[in-house]
């Protein structure tokens, strides 16, 4: 569809303005997009409806005329389909008391110490937002550490900023980790095993330096008394689990869903109908109630994908994405270095103020438009992947696992304030972009 016929639906407004009708439907798209941003990152109202009363106003001013063909275009339903299906998976998982298991069992395992309970709940916490994502991920542990912590009498927020940091970095190593990844995978056609082999490496040396600088920062000053070391090797981590034979198949469909993932470019297979027949195994064998599973799914994420799409499908349609990229272009005069380095500062920033999520859906037809001009945009997908994702531990808004985990402690007590996160959060999130941004120049140039 030409930018001509985009811009119909607001003809009207053009002719009584004496303007032209292009450019008119460019300011309206911009100004669209500004305002949802403003209202997301002020939130004064939810994200969710922001981003659906922006879409709303795109359709009705005809920005993006409403049809099949346009929404099969710009709606990445294969991003909304692993959402939704991981999320259902998780929904069923999480009533075995799997992850409640792991969590006392890796406190027993270290015998109570301190510093190696913070350390294993960091492990758990990557490795568990690397397989299922990262907001389920600190839902389930955030509650367990409490409990440990209380067990300990220890100040929680530590913990919860290890964890947080911990969500974000491992979120970053896999296809599923991080809502912004499966948009980016889904958009680049690139597979689970392509976001293994290129960030999970360099995601575990950053999760490695992360606990270093975390053990001088928090775990030389670790103390607890032992009565209180009995107390968590007291606890039965096999009470915590709820349902014995939902939790055996828990782990082993997580294994078959990590496995199918892994070979679903093999397959043919797109990664949302892994997720979605996941979904239903999980749904089928796990024997839980079908509406209450229903419920467990975010639905306001959901919308606010579906919402933002539309949106940044306006500023497409209208040719502003093709004018940014043109920008970039010049901007880096076709230095692929350069363009690295700047995609994968920008998006740390952007991302640590933003959502990272709006951000990567306006960068990734940005990309799209810049490969289609015959510039080689690989490295600049994966500059786009690292910098979005470990972007969002430079403030306590960067992303939602953030705020959710500060939200659960600031309902036991124990206020993580938005100051309190930033002394931690920016110094870690510069030190991940800085091996990052080494790690891609030495790997593609």
């Amino acid at each position: 569809m030409s930018e001509s016929e985009a811009i119909t639906g607001i003809g009207q407004i053009a002719a009584l303005l004496g303007a032209d009708p292009l450019f008119v439907a460019q300011v309206a798209a911009l100004t669209i997009f500004i305002g949802v941003m403003v209202l997301i990152v002020s939130e004064k109202v939810h994200r969710t409806l922001a981003a659906l009363m922006g879409a709303a106003l795109v359709l009705a001013l005809g920005i993006l005329p409403f049809s099949e063909e346009n929404l099969a275009e710009h709606v990445d339903f294969n991003t909304l389909g692993v959402l939704v299906g991981m999320m259902l998976f998780v929904s069923v998982a999480k009533k075995s008391g799997l992850f409640e298991f792991l969590a006392v069992k890796s406190a027993k395992l270290v015998k109570g110490d301190p510093w190696l309970i913070m350390l294993s709940l960091m492990i758990i916490t990557a490795i568990l937002s690397a397989l299922l994502d990262n907001v389920t991920t600190v839902l389930l542990i955030g509650p367990m550490t409490f409990m440990i912590c209380r067990e300990l009498r220890l100040d929680p927020v530590p913990f919860f900023i290890t964890q947080i940091i911990a969500s974000n970095v491992g979120g970053t190593a896999t296809l599923i980790g991080d809502p912004p990844n499966i948009m980016i995978g889904s958009a680049a056609h690139l597979t689970f095993i392509d976001f293994v082999l290129v960030d999970a490496p360099i995601v575990v040396v950053i999760l490695a330096a992360t606990a270093a600088v975390f053990y001088f920062l928090y775990g030389r000053k670790l103390q607890v008394e032992g009565e209180h070391l009995d107390g968590i090797m007291k606890l039965n981590e096999n009470e915590a689990i709820i349902d014995k034979s939902l939790f055996i198949k828990s782990i082993v469909m997580i294994c078959v869903v990590a496995l199918a993932f892994g070979l679903h470019g093999a397959l043919g297979l797109e990664s949302s109908v892994i997720a979605l027949s996941a979904a239903a195994v999980m749904m089928l064998i796990g024997r839980q109630n079908i509406e209450e599973t229903i419920l467990g799914v975010e639905w306001t994420t959901i919308g606010f994908f579906g919402g933002l799409f539309i949106v940044v499908g306006g500023m497409v349609q209208t040719g502003l994405i093709g004018m940014f990229a043109d920008f970039l272009v010049n901007a880096t005069h076709g230095q692929e270095v350069l363009a690295i380095l700047l995609i994968l500062i920008a998006s740390a920033i952007i991302s640590a103020i933003l959502d990272n999520i709006p951000f990567v859906a306006t960068m990734i037809p940005v990309l799209i438009t810049m490969g289609d001009s015959g510039i080689d945009v690989v490295p600049l997908w994966w500059a786009l992947s690292l910098g979005a994702c470990l972007g969002g531990n430079g403030t306590l808004i960067g992303a939602s696992a953030n705020v959710v985990l500060s939200g659960i402690s600031n309902r036991e007590g124990y206020p993580l304030t938005f100051i309190r996160f930033l002394k931690v959060g920016a110094p870690m999130m510069a030190l991940s972009i800085v091996i990052s941004g080494i790690y891609l120049v030495l790997r593609f140039t």
